[in-house]
């Protein structure tokens, strides 16, 4: 696994863009900058397993290398399902491919992934048992994430889950000031420099927008989800998942 060094050069004067440079060391920053990573990729087998029904397909939507695309392949166990992997960076798109065709993990059934090079908002849902937004949503802008959800509603199948994971900002202004604190402390003790950790911050200034957790979940009852829930917050880091 290469080491995230980006921004020990990089200014973060450029938006924060998926390239080839983010792909390269791509699961290393996210180890050390999204705490809870592993265990929501974890998660999304485990509810593979419960949720994903025979002959439905499956979406990772805004997939960058695949990770929670393995961990649905990893925890599906009926037939004839398909996994529908969207990106819209080629750089993401070819990596992904390649580490899933070199995934030597024994699955339960053989399940079929497509790759899609695209934006996620041209992508027709259809038949889904499981829907997958891992920190893919706070980059869409505001005004468009409403219509994503009730497409993504509008896809599956009764019974589906959508597992929705995203940075989010606290109402309370004195408590989002500490979660920030703390989430930078965890990137210094993950040996970014306080440099690093400004330059990132700037980079992706209006690229990743951030909103709260009651947002996010009047938004899924509003796109017409019956339940909701947080089931994994660390920090301003939340996993929410939805059933249909």
């Amino acid at each position: 696994m290469s080491e995230d060094t980006i921004y020990k050069a990089d200014t973060g004067s450029e938006p924060f863009r998926f390239d080839d440079k983010v792909a390269a060391v791509f699961p290393d920053m996210l180890r050390r900058s999204i705490p809870g990573y592993a265990a929501s990729i974890e998660a999304i087998g485990s509810l593979a397993r419960r949720y994903v029904r025979a002959g439905s397909n499956c979406y990772d939507l805004g997939c960058s290398l695949g990770a929670a695309t393995i961990a649905m392949r990893q925890g599906i166990n009926e037939p004839g399902c398909r996994i529908v992997a969207v990106d819209t960076a080629p750089a993401m798109i070819e990596r992904g491919k390649e580490i899933v065709a070199n995934d030597t993990s024994i699955l339960p059934v053989m399940t079929d992934v497509d790759f899609v090079l695209g934006d996620i908002r041209d992508i027709e849902i259809v038949n889904a048992s499981m829907v997958v937004l891992n920190y893919t949503l706070q980059f869409l802008p505001p005004e468009d994430r409403d219509s994503m959800l009730r497409r993504i509603y509008e896809g599956m199948n009764d019974g589906g889950l959508l597992v929705l994971s995203e940075k989010v900002i606290d109402e309370n202004p004195h408590m989002e000031e500490l979660l920030v604190d703390l989430h930078h402390e965890h990137k210094r003790r993950n040996d970014y420099s306080a440099l690093e950790i400004s330059r990132k911050r700037a980079a992706l200034e209006n690229v990743l927008v951030p909103e709260t957790v009651p947002m996010h979940r009047a938004r899924l009852k509003e796109a017409g989800f019956a339940h909701s829930a947080v089931w994994l917050r660390y920090f301003n880091f939340v996993s929410i998942i939805a059933i249909r």
